[in-house]
């Protein structure tokens, strides 16, 4: 059976842990290909609804904001019931509401129902933590690199079909159907899923963390940097209510804009009581060896994350109207040039998990940063005087470096700490949407030249931040079995 090289893995196989692989990528693709089934559309539905384009740009940021919270509220989740449940239950409601979308009459309509939809791009974190139970460490990177690769190509799939798949519907509500049939699709897969996976292989345990609603924290700075790094989170939702407000796109009137700002402040303040609540012993007595670890490594993987799955985030909401309108395609045409950024995840992704595995996870990460640095850089110059076949192969250049990146980061996710896994998953994947949700509002603002730059600019500060503070894991994680015995995972 074919393998990929340094890393064992039959990719081809359909047994055992593949078998889980293949099923786990799936449902990602299909969460991706919901949760990106109205970009490539986005035209029609503009015309279609009466959109103008500064709804246009509120409903791309809304799009992706209840992802933020939904990736930390998932993890938690998973991490106390497995990933089966969580996935099967998150793939059946997405596919309801993005039915629902599709019935849309008004913008406000459509808003809600694409906001609601941001809880679909959580399932990420879900597969993290199902990869990371199912293959060592030695192969893990490259596994979650294949699960996060080939299930993020589901937004390039919705880029490439689904307007075509709405010209053979015909009429002016062929983007309804095709939307429509997206959640069809969701619904009976996870109704498979459910019936065809584990969380774990036969006799092994799933560890779950002692307590929910907060990550455990090693020590008392480990418990500050941890508040620290919340505030992002609630930062993002801010911006998102100012940008909403009226002084912006008038969404929403001053009153509710600062009961959302009252909320936020509030929820920030229960979250910090609450990890105060989870991790009080701390200021009692030392925490054993065998629960320690460095919260300093999720702190870095997030702003790492930030800056690669952010900007990807960004970049594939706008790219196929950047393309229609800098080179003046066709809707289809467009689509179909635009995919090729997220079309670049079948190999990317996976191709930064499998140099992680091989030659390390902290040089690997800091050359991809370096490689995307210069891609945004290079995007930042496209304009209709450039050739289109090499403005494409600039962005899929570019592309590779974004993606591997990701597959960078998730190669240390699961090698952390093994019962926080999902919480570890959720936290770092919220910053992805978090940069989503920043560079986006970036763009409300400026030109896609200073937009691309910004982002430049984003990750080179992380790639300076990654090589100071970032640890190379080895060693053993250590993780105590029900029976009170200890278990020791290999890490290098």
């Amino acid at each position: 059976m074919p393998s990929l090289p340094a890393s064992g893995l039959k990719v081809f196989s359909f047994k055992g842990r593949t078998k889980i692989l293949h099923l786990t990528w799936v449902a990602f693709f299909i969460s991706f290909f919901v949760w990106f089934s109205h970009a490539p559309l986005m035209a029609t539905m503009r015309d279609a609804l009466g959109m103008s384009d500064q709804e246009v740009k509120a409903l791309l940021i809304m799009n992706i904001a209840l992802t933020i919270p939904a990736r930390i509220i998932i993890g938690m989740l998973v991490d106390k019931v497995g990933p089966r449940i969580t996935y099967s239950t998150l793939l059946m409601v997405s596919g309801v509401l993005c039915i629902v979308s599709s019935f849309a009459q008004t913008f406000e309509m459509m808003a809600l129902t694409r906001f609601l939809l941001g809880f679909v791009g959580a399932g990420f974190v879900i597969g993290i933590r199902m990869i990371g139970e199912w293959f060592p460490a030695k192969q893990v990177g490259v596994a979650e690199g294949i699960y996060g690769g080939w299930g993020n190509f589901g937004s390039a799939a919705a880029a490439m079909s689904l307007p075509a798949i709405a010209m053979l519907y015909g009429g002016d509500d062929g983007w309804r159907y095709a939307i429509a049939s997206v959640g069809v699709v969701a619904m009976v897969y996870s109704l498979i899923y459910f019936f065809n996976v584990t969380d774990t292989p036969q006799g092994a345990t799933y560890f779950k963390p002692n307590k929910v609603g907060a990550m455990e924290v090693s020590s008392r700075n480990d418990m500050i940097l941890y508040g620290l790094t919340k505030l992002p989170l609630f930062l993002a939702m801010g911006v998102l209510n100012w940008k909403l407000g009226p002084d912006n796109l008038g969404i929403i009137n001053e009153g509710a804009m600062l009961v959302i700002y009252i909320s936020l402040g509030g929820l920030y303040l229960y979250q910090g009581l609450h990890i105060y609540d989870v991790n009080k012993h701390i200021f009692k007595e030392v925490v054993p060896e065998i629960h320690r670890y460095k919260f300093k490594q999720v702190a870095v993987l997030n702003l790492a994350y930030l800056v690669t799955f952010g900007s990807e985030l960004a970049v594939v909401s706008m790219l196929p109207m950047f393309f229609q309108d800098t080179f003046d395609l066709s809707i289809i045409m467009a689509g179909l040039l635009a995919s090729g950024f997220a079309f670049m995840n079948l190999v990317a992704r996976p191709g930064g998990g499998l140099l992680s595995d091989r030659y390390g996870r902290k040089k690997t990460l800091l050359i991809l940063l370096g490689g995307l640095t210069i891609g945004y850089l290079v995007l930042s110059q496209i304009d209709s005087s450039w050739a289109i076949w090499v403005a494409v192969v600039a962005m899929m250049t570019c592309s590779f470096f974004v993606q591997a990146g990701e597959g960078a980061v998730f190669s240390m996710v699961p090698l952390i700490k093994r019962r926080m896994t999902g919480q570890i998953a959720g936290n770092v994947g919220a910053n992805g949407n978090v940069g989503g949700v920043c560079f986006l509002t970036v763009l409300s603002f400026v030109s896609p030249e200073a937009f691309f730059i910004t982002i430049a600019c984003s990750a080179a500060i992380v790639m300076v931040i990654t090589y100071i503070f970032l640890d190379e894991p080895k060693g053993h994680m250590a993780e105590v079995l029900p029976d009170g015995t200890v278990e020791l995972i290999d890490v290098s």
